[in-house]
């Protein structure tokens, strides 16, 4: 296999149980749930048989192979997608050469942030790992400030050097920006729930302990980081599209206002 696109998607979450099957309606009136929207992203950019979603929850598979999707149980005790994504590829049958993990709570996923993603670990074979990243419009950053004074957690931010190496990965609105406008261009990337892993990479992470970051922050792309790998970050560009992952139950009407 050249690739496999695995979906990881548990039923418990602290913020918003059951997320994955919360059904979504877009502007045709038809509703689907949260983890058929993220599969049906992730089926415009590939075919159908190189799609997976990693779960541990029967009623999530059943939801799966409902819609014509391939389902695979992973082990309830995977702390995050990145390992279940590790537990997912060791049932596939040939190992791929880039698996690529779309986070389930991001419908709104342009095809193109997987193809720009997969063409920048093509382009760098020495890249273990990498992740989209997309520039802060005055619209996302005014949400992300929003979300925080609320004092909810809402999308996280990256900070990357001049070689596009993350330098961290946050759950604050990072870098500070003064009060007044956002600077033009703006120095705030918002961080893609998409990640790229070489095989060796990502079976490397399962063996590796929580780190103390990636605790903190809640952030599994942390572990990377804390264990000296470095994490290429691929700045993509949305095309005028709002892109919002669903990680509170007040993010459903803002995500359903643009799905199609």
């Amino acid at each position: 296999m050249k690739r496999a696109v695995i979906i990881p998607a548990r039923y418990q979450s602290v913020r918003f149980p059951g997320k994955p099957l919360t059904p979504l309606r877009g502007q045709s009136g038809a509703a689907k749930p949260l983890v058929q929207r993220t599969w049906d992203c992730a089926r415009q950019f590939c075919d159908a048989h190189e799609i997976f979603v990693a779960t541990d929850d029967l009623r999530i598979a059943k939801a799966v192979r409902g819609f014509g999707g391939q389902a695979l149980m992973t082990p309830a005790s995977c702390s995050n997608g990145t390992e279940r994504c590790a537990a997912a590829v060791e049932q596939l049958p040939h190992l791929p050469e880039i698996i690529i993990n779309l986070q389930g709570d991001a419908p709104l996923t342009p095809h193109w942030f997987l193809a720009d993603l997969e063409a920048a670990m093509q382009a760098n074979p020495a890249a273990q790992m990498a992740t989209p990243v997309l520039r802060c419009d005055a619209q996302t950053y005014g949400l992300l400030r929003a979300d925080r004074a609320a004092g909810r957690v809402g999308g996280t931010t990256a900070v990357f050097g001049a070689d596009g190496q993350a330098l961290y990965f946050s759950k604050e609105v990072l870098p500070f920006v003064p009060d007044g406008p956002l600077p033009d261009p703006s120095p705030v990337f918002h961080h893609v729930g998409v990640y790229a892993y070489r095989p060796d990479a990502l079976a490397a992470y399962a063996r590796w302990p929580l780190g103390r970051l990636e605790a903190l922050e809640g952030l599994e792309q942390l572990r990377f980081l804390e264990n000296g790998v470095a994490v290429h970050c691929v700045e993509v560009n949305a095309r005028g599209r709002l892109f919002w992952e669903l990680n509170n139950p007040s993010d459903v009407a803002r995500i359903e206002s643009v799905l199609p």
